[in-house]
C-alpha cells in the first residue's frame, strides 16, 4: 500500500470514488442530474489546478496500480477560494449569480472534505490509513484541529471516526441533510 499525492490522471478513479462518497451532493456540486454527466464533471473538477475537488487537495492509497482509496483535505481558512471555480460554474450553469454553497468548514481547522475506499479494497484499513495521513498534514500545516462532516444515519463511518477520536461539536446543514460536524485535537 502507498499513500501517494493524486496526479490529474487519476481523474477518472477518483471521480468515481468521489461520486460515491458525496452522493446527492456530487450532483449538487456539478448542477447535473444524470449520474453520467456528474462524473464527467467530477473528472473536470478534478483534474483542474485550483478548486476543492482538484487533485491538488487529495491523497490517494495505490494498490497494483490502481487507486483503491482518495482523501480530499484543506484548511477551513481555504474553503472559500477553494469553492470559487465550482460556483463559477454552477452560476453560470444555474444563471443565478447568487448561487451559494453551504459551509462546511470552520476557518480554524483543517477539513476533511471526502474520503472514499473503492469496495474492492474494503477492510483493509485504507480509510485509517488515508485518515492518518491527512491528521498528519493538519500537524504539518499547524492547524489545532481536524473536522469532517458525516451525515446523521451513516452509522458505519461516524463509528469509524468516533474510533479515531473525532467528537460531534455541532450539527451542520449540507444539501439539505443533517450532517454531525466532528472534530479532533491534532
Amino acid at each position: 500500500m502507498t499513500i501517494r499525492s493524486a496526479r490529474p490522471q487519476d481523474a477518472p478513479e477518483a471521480a468515481r470514488l468521489l461520486y460515491d462518497a458525496l452522493h446527492d451532493i456530487a450532483h449538487q456540486l456539478t448542477g447535473e442530474a444524470e449520474e453520467e454527466k456528474a462524473l464527467e464533471v467530477l473528472e473536470q473538477y478534478f483534474r483542474a489546478d485550483e478548486g476543492r475537488l482538484s487533485y491538488r487537495q487529495a491523497a490517494v492509497e495505490e494498490i497494483d496500480g490502481k487507486v483503491a482509496g482518495i482523501v480530499v483535505a484543506y484548511g477551513g481558512d481555504q474553503a472559500a477560494e477553494l469553492d470559487r471555480p465550482i460556483l463559477d460554474r454552477l452560476r453560470k450553469l444555474k444563471n443565478d449569480p447568487s448561487l451559494a454553497l453551504d459551509k462546511e468548514a470552520d476557518e480554524d481547522e483543517y477539513y476533511i472534505d471526502t474520503l472514499s475506499v473503492s469496495p474492492q479494497f474494503g477492510g483493509k484499513g485504507i480509510g485509517s490509513a488515508l485518515i492518518r495521513h491527512v491528521e498528519n498534514q493538519a500537524k504539518e500545516r499547524m492547524y489545532r484541529q481536524i473536522a469532517l462532516a458525516v451525515v446523521t444515519d451513516n452509522q458505519r463511518a461516524y463509528s469509524l471516526y468516533d474510533r479515531r477520536g473525532y467528537r460531534t461539536d455541532k450539527e451542520i446543514m449540507i444539501n439539505g441533510h443533517v450532517y454531525y460536524h466532528m472534530v479532533k485535537p491534532v
